[in-house]
This record gives structure tokens, C-alpha cells and sequence, in this order.
């Protein structure tokens, strides 16, 4: 049998949107059998990179797990949420602000699998650097 694996279509395969818009999008789960799934995530959320404390956050968040809620395993699962207003995606000197729509696969045996896909939300230009 092939490897466990997910596919995750963002609605018109977009990347980018604005604070207010709504993100859709499906995932599906394929190469797998129910009785080998504990439970599937599905998250959008953004993080830091940078100097200090790196920061997450999740926005959107949904768990099944095979066991409490009965769906079609390999079918396409899915989701819409209306974005923030804030943080905005934002490439800085020293910290950078990254969105993503995430989904973690807990199997009953082996590794975690986990698919990310890039968002940005907002038109905030790069910070450039002063020149002396």
C-alpha cells in the first residue's frame, strides 16, 4: 500500500487575500483506511521569526477524530473562515509574520503527517533597510 498522504486545494488555489475576506479550501486524505486514523487537524494560523520570543497563533481550528464524528475518510473535507484584521503578513529587519493553513494527520501507528500551505493576508511592503 502506498504512504498516507493529504491534499490540500486552497478555493481558486489563491495566496493571497485582505483582512475581512474568507479563506476556503478542502482537504482530503488519501492512501489510508479509517481504522488507521486517530484524528485529523485542520488549522489556519500565523507565527514570528526573528529576534526574541517567536509568537503562533491560531485562528481557525478543527479536530475530528474517526472515533466521535463519522465522516467519508478519503472524501474532501471542507472549510471556510473570515480572516483578521490583524497581524498582517509582514517580512521585517527583525521580525516576520507568517500565515498558513495547516493539517496535521495523527495516525494510530508511525509518524505525524503535516501539509502547510503559505498564505499572506494584507499588502504591508518589505521593510527596507536605512542607509547611512
Amino acid at each position: 500500500m502506498s504512504e498516507p498522504q493529504i491534499e490540500l486545494v486552497l478555493a481558486g488555489e489563491q495566496q493571497r487575500y485582505q483582512a475581512g475576506e474568507t479563506l476556503s479550501g478542502h482537504y482530503r486524505l488519501l492512501n489510508i483506511a479509517a481504522r488507521d486514523v486517530r484524528a485529523v487537524e485542520l488549522s489556519v494560523l500565523w507565527y514570528t521569526e526573528g529576534t526574541g520570543d517567536e509568537d503562533l497563533a491560531v485562528h481557525f481550528f478543527d479536530r475530528f477524530e474517526p472515533a466521535t464524528r463519522a465522516i467519508e475518510i478519503c472524501q474532501p473535507q471542507y472549510f471556510g473562515t473570515q480572516l483578521p484584521a490583524s497581524p498582517l503578513s509582514y517580512a521585517g529587519q527583525i521580525v516576520k509574520i507568517f500565515w498558513c493553513v495547516r493539517v496535521r494527520l495523527f495516525l494510530t501507528q508511525g509518524k505525524d503527517l503535516i501539509v502547510e500551505r503559505p498564505i499572506q493576508i494584507g499588502n504591508v511592503a518589505a521593510a527596507q533597510e536605512v542607509q547611512e
